[in-house]
């Protein structure tokens, strides 16, 4: 039990995901498993978790993208494997908004809007509150209603939300659904600062 590896999963693999956790990995803490950016995700849940266990230091971020594909992708089979990894041990998941064509959601334990406010109702992907509570529409959040998770966080998309989330404006909504994983999880994230 002392050696699995706690890990954050964002259901969102494209450039601006990537640097936008990267910055939140150098700013809270942990490390960013940057080569699971892609859209879709390429490499598989157990090279993933290869990747995981070379990590410095927990927390670890990992990205998971479906690209839109209807149903369980590349990104979500790869994000179950992951997540069921007896290896690791998942504080929570950062649920991304998409304007998906297929209408996949999931459940979400609270959402955080582009203004920084928790909300028990859905976002969209600009961050702005939805009408369904409790609920996201997202291209890569089917399958997380069938995972063992402690929290689920939506968010709009990831580094944008009409450039609120930008790195260059560093990344206050996504910085927030990570703090607030890691108080709810007791993880004490202040030893992984540099």
């Amino acid at each position: 039990m002392g050696d699995r590896r706690r890990v954050i999963l964002i259901t969102d693999g494209d450039e601006y995901a990537k640097k936008t956790l990267e910055l939140v990995a150098k700013e809270i803490g942990g490390r960013c498993i940057s080569s699971s950016q892609a859209n879709p995700t390429v490499l598989s849940g157990s090279e993933i978790v290869k990747l995981i266990k070379k990590a410095k230091c927990d927390p670890v971020y990992v990205m998971f993208d479906d690209s839109g594909f209807v149903g369980e992708g590349t990104g979500e089979l790869a994000m179950k494997d992951v997540a069921n990894h007896r290896d690791i041990e998942v504080l929570g998941v950062i649920a991304v908004a998409s304007r998906t064509h297929h209408e996949e959601w999931t459940k979400v334990d609270v959402s955080i809007d582009r203004f920084g406010e928790l909300t028990s109702y859905g976002v969209d992907k600009f961050g702005i509150p939805d009408m369904d509570e409790g609920r996201i529409t997202g291209d890569t959040v089917y399958c997380l209603d069938t995972l063992n998770v402690p929290i689920i966080v939506g968010i709009g998309d990831i580094g944008k939300m009409a450039k609120v989330d930008h790195y260059k404006n560093g990344s206050p909504i996504t910085k927030k659904a990570v703090e607030l994983i890691l108080e709810r999880s007791g993880f004490d994230w202040q030893k992984t600062r540099s």
